[in-house]
């Protein structure tokens, strides 16, 4: 396994590589999730890289960056047990050289949603995604469909500038007790993390509701909502029902939705979803 840290030695060594070449770009701290999506490339492409870098620019002032978990050699080890061929390991200066003063921003897609909480969030990983994919020119990149929005965010930016890549988006990987993994779950305290795997009954609820032939969203959220109020510590940030293209918020379900939500433990910040009608 090669670690390359610099933007040049990346660029030189890409062109090595045998095609397709497949990319999983990282924040590390690397869990299951990440793993699957490392061999989901493999198995798809007869190259793969895996980044690691947590991008400042997509946190706001004040969220976690500094706290932000990372591990270095705890995730070489897993992705060498992977088999991964290529980490690119840069440092903020090597992304983000002084003067610095370029950025890739989307609109409509970034507003609602986490855009709406986190201003500044997307701007930060449209302008990295599309840093990353002109360093290690990928043939296909590997996303969870954990992060939807910012999945949907990628793949509009990648066919709108015409990037020669197909973004893929794999399933969220889940705990035995159905909380979404995330590297941000080790924030979670005992009882927090007790409490947590309510983000995942609510969805299934909303699943069952759609089911039974309930489409009305306004009735939809409301129990949901009622639900994960019955947990003390969570705190309901937003829960949204919508249009899976678009992000327009739905009042009738007609044929398909996408449901997500965010909800805090304290500082502690967990997104989740599911899709509705596929």
């Amino acid at each position: 396994m090669k670690i390359i840290e610099t933007v040049p030695e990346m660029k030189i060594v890409r062109f090595k590589l045998k095609e397709p070449v497949g990319f999983v770009p990282t924040m590390g701290y690397l869990h299951k999730g990440h793993l699957s999506l490392v061999r989901k490339a493999k198995a798809e492409n007869k190259s793969v890289v895996v980044s690691i870098y947590v991008n400042p620019t997509q946190f706001g002032p004040k969220e976690d960056l500094s706290k932000y978990p990372r591990d270095l050699q705890r995730d070489l080890a897993m992705l060498e047990k992977e088999g991964t061929e290529i980490v690119f390991f840069p440092s903020d200066k090597e992304m983000y050289p002084e003067g610095y003063d370029t950025w890739v921003t989307a609109d409509k897609l970034t507003k609602p949603l986490e855009g709406d909480s986190r201003p500044t969030h997307f701007r930060g990983v449209t302008t990295i995604a599309a840093k990353l994919f002109n360093i290690v020119q990928p043939t296909n990149a590997y996303f969870g469909q954990k992060d939807a929005q910012q999945a949907l965010v990628i793949k509009k930016m990648a066919t709108d500038l015409n990037m020669d890549l197909e973004v893929i988006v794999c399933p969220t990987v889940r705990e035995p007790d159905g909380l979404a993994m995330s590297s941000r779950n080790v924030y979670l305290n005992p009882e927090q993390r007790k409490s947590a795997p309510v983000l995942y009954k609510s969805l299934l609820l909303a699943k069952r509701l759609y089911a039974e032939g309930k489409k009305d969203t306004e009735k939809i959220r409301g129990e949901m909502a009622a639900l994960i109020q019955k947990e003390p510590l969570a705190n309901i940030e937003y829960i949204s029902i919508a249009n899976p293209a678009t992000l327009e918020e739905l009042q009738t379900i007609k044929k398909s939705a996408l449901v997500s939500m965010a909800v805090k433990y304290g500082n502690t910040r967990l997104i989740d979803n599911m899709m509705l009608g596929e």
